[in-house]
């Protein structure tokens, strides 16, 4: 059952499309309470709280504080609040069991146990909302409500199920063609090479610098004869500059944000100075949908949606304030320690500033909204200009598309990546511990930056990052500027990573069909083992393994050095040791174990009573690249056990297909 309540006069977000919830408008608050802040709950000691989507810290919630403001923060360490996604459902499990819901694009703080540990405090910085409360027979009943509640999740082209590879940046044609055949000579299986911002011209979005990669739709061409895809990057700030077809419309048509004067808001990212376009507004979302048909003209079928917070580096405001700092401190004579730092702080706060963005106004259809109200709609709305644009330049056929920034809604038009990470362990664990609860709110296509983006990685951290990617929809190895190069063939032993990648693609048919299930059924692909094993008490605190479908269980290694780790089974198992041309499977019985894996093998473990579909390395990418008609059911075998059968879900994995064009096969 969902209920919802109606405070003040919100804004409409587009998050809920299925109308099933019981509005009782002012009717009781179930379980909490109003206070002068906002909302609390009372828990119970045994209480944990999943959800928030993409946050930080552990599977259960408990414990923290979480502010649901999409922010342009690459260090992602643990004080950190927010984010670059905006998901406020989380599920309560303890003494009583429910979602919540809270459907408010404005600053929303979640403090669970923060200033008190008994206390769960929802509060609002705009007591404008619709307060949705969730109840059913459990945590995956109420999470498959919700899912049902906000619509039917993205479906990309089933060609970005395999490896892919981007670097800020490849910076022209004979780049991207060095990585190609690198790949290729080593024998790594690759699908697509993504283009960051210096492909453009100028930074300017829609562009494509003639010096670096001439003749751009031949190059394209070229490429998807090696069954490589191409997939830029679209920023959201465009450049002020007179001739630029871009700014020069999105002036005429008034179809940019405005200051408080109704003034187009200038601001500073890529290009230099910029202006952002009033995505809010239904006329400017489709003029900027269409602007990807200067790409899809060229043969591109895959979009990364970029800088869409939006991020700020810096407005003319905030230069005057430094600058009259500077004015007031210079005739001082030396500076001191206190006003260097002072200087320090201001030029700090340049960036994302909330005066900035509480400067800012959008055009909601003829309703003047200040952006603050309505900040983590701002990418999402991107996304869904870009889907909505595409579906209308590329008829009948999926793209890929996903984007850095989000808000529930979002998850129906294309997937995130996890944002701007570090190369360290702990992001291999937090990259496992966001995808349930990025699950729970419909972002099934999702996976982080593999090898972490920014800082340096190493060869153990790669192969071991990929053995966790091989499970997740993205799967793309991304590294920031000015890193070491981390293309898999430029380290020692390529033959490992070959092995490591190889099982990606020999894991395809289940991993497809799973993604299709999880979309179709409204499941999570992944889940805790708490949402699994209830009442097992060991289960419900493993926060270093998941569930993914209902057959397997996954549990990556992420600490340095290690010959393996400590699993724990729920049940009795098989374990699975993969390679690239085979496979060893070991019976494993319920408990603690100690599981040796090696660097060059995937390990993951399967239900005694279940089994999984795998094809041949060489099968794999067929069925990556091809058609369903490409797809014999002769070429499937099987990994554990036989007694319980397999429900196969298969589509043409390019068309925009409904659930009753699915083929689905008992095994």
């Amino acid at each position: 059952m969902i209920s919802k309540i109606r405070y003040g006069n919100p804004v409409p977000t587009g998050a809920v499309v299925n109308g099933t919830a019981d509005e009782n408008g002012k009717g009781q608050l179930r379980y909490f309470e109003k206070t002068e802040q906002g909302f609390r709950y009372r828990m119970e000691k045994k209480d944990a709280v999943y959800g928030l989507g993409e946050a930080n810290r552990g599977i259960n919630k408990r414990g923290y504080q979480y502010i649901s403001y999409c922010t342009d923060d690459p260090n992602h360490t643990e004080e950190k609040l927010s984010l670059y996604g905006a998901h406020n459902f989380i599920v309560i499990d303890g003494a009583c069991t429910f979602g919540v819901f809270i459907d408010n694009p404005g600053r929303v703080t979640f403090d669970i146990g923060y200033e008190r540990t008994d206390e769960l405090n929802i509060i609002p910085e705009y007591e404008d909302l619709d307060f949705y409360i969730i109840e059913g027979e459990g945590i995956k009943d109420i999470v498959r409500q919700f899912r049902i509640l906000i619509g039917q999740s993205y479906i990309p082209p089933r060609w970005a199920f395999g490896y892919q590879q981007c670097r800020w940046s490849y910076m022209d044609a004979d780049a991207v063609r060095e990585v190609v055949d690198g790949y290729e000579n080593c024998g790594i299986p690759l699908t697509a090479v993504y283009l960051d911002i210096d492909y453009m011209e100028s930074y300017k979005d829609f562009t494509i610098s003639d010096e670096r990669f001439p003749d751009f739709g031949n190059f394209v061409k070229e490429m998807k004869a090696k069954n490589i895809h191409l997939v830029p990057i679209i920023d959201a700030g465009v450049k002020i500059e007179d001739g630029y077809d871009v700014y020069e419309e999105g002036t005429a048509k008034g179809y940019f944000v405005k200051d408080r004067e109704g003034k187009d808001y200038v601001t500073a990212v890529w290009p230099g100075l910029t202006h952002f376009p009033d995505f809010l507004n239904t006329e400017a979302r489709r003029w900027f949908g269409l602007k990807y048909q200067a790409l899809t003209d060229k043969g591109i079928d895959g979009f990364w949606n970029d800088m869409n917070e939006p991020a700020i580096f810096y407005t003319e405001r905030g230069i005057d304030e430094v600058r009259e700092f500077l004015k007031a401190e210079a005739g001082t004579g030396d500076i001191s320690t206190d006003q260097l730092m002072e200087l320090k702080w201001k030029l700090n706060e340049l960036a994302n500033n909330d005066t900035d963005y509480k400067a800012m106004y959008h055009n909601m259809d003829g309703q003047t909204v200040n952006h603050d109200r309505v900040h983590n709609l701002y990418g999402y709305n991107m996304t869904k200009a870009a889907a909505e644009g595409l579906a209308e330049l590329r008829p009948g056929e999926r793209t890929l598309l996903f984007s850095r920034s989000s808000y529930i809604g979002m998850h129906r038009y294309g997937g995130i990546w996890m944002g701007d990470n570090q190369a360290w362990w702990s992001h291999i664990l937090l990259n496992l511990k966001m995808l349930p609860s990025l699950n729970m709110c419909g972002f099934l296509y999702t996976g982080a930056d593999i090898g972490g983006f920014g800082s340096n990685t190493t060869r153990e951290l790669l192969l071991r990052w990929l053995a966790l990617g091989v499970f997740t929809p993205l799967m793309r190895n991304h590294a920031a500027l000015g890193t070491r190069l981390q293309e898999c063939f430029r380290f020692e032993h390529t033959e490992d990573f070959k092995s490591v990648i190889s099982c990606r693609y020999r894991l395809l048919p289940y991993l497809y069909s799973e993604y299709l299930k999880s979309v179709y059924e409204n499941e999570m692909m992944f889940r805790p083992l708490a949402f699994d094993y209830r009442e097992d008490e060991i289960a419900v605190n493993v926060e270093d393994q998941l569930m993914l479908g209902n057959e397997v269980m996954i549990a990556p290694v992420y600490t340095q050095n290690a010959t393996g780790r400590y699993v724990y089974l729920p049940e009795n198992m098989t374990m699975i040791i993969m390679h690239e041309n085979g496979e060893e499977e070991k019976e494993l019985e319920k408990g603690i174990h100690f599981v040796e894996m090696p660097l060059n093998r995937v390990v993951f473990f399967v239900k005694a009573d279940a089994k999984i579909p795998v094809v041949g390395t060489d099968y794999g990418r067929s069925i990556c690249n091809g058609t369903m008609e490409d797809i014999a059911v002769s070429r499937i075998s099987w990994l554990g056990k036989q007694d319980k059968g397999y429900r196969m879900y298969m589509d043409t994995g390019h068309s925009d297909n409904k659930k009753d064009d699915v083929l689905i096969t008992e095994f």
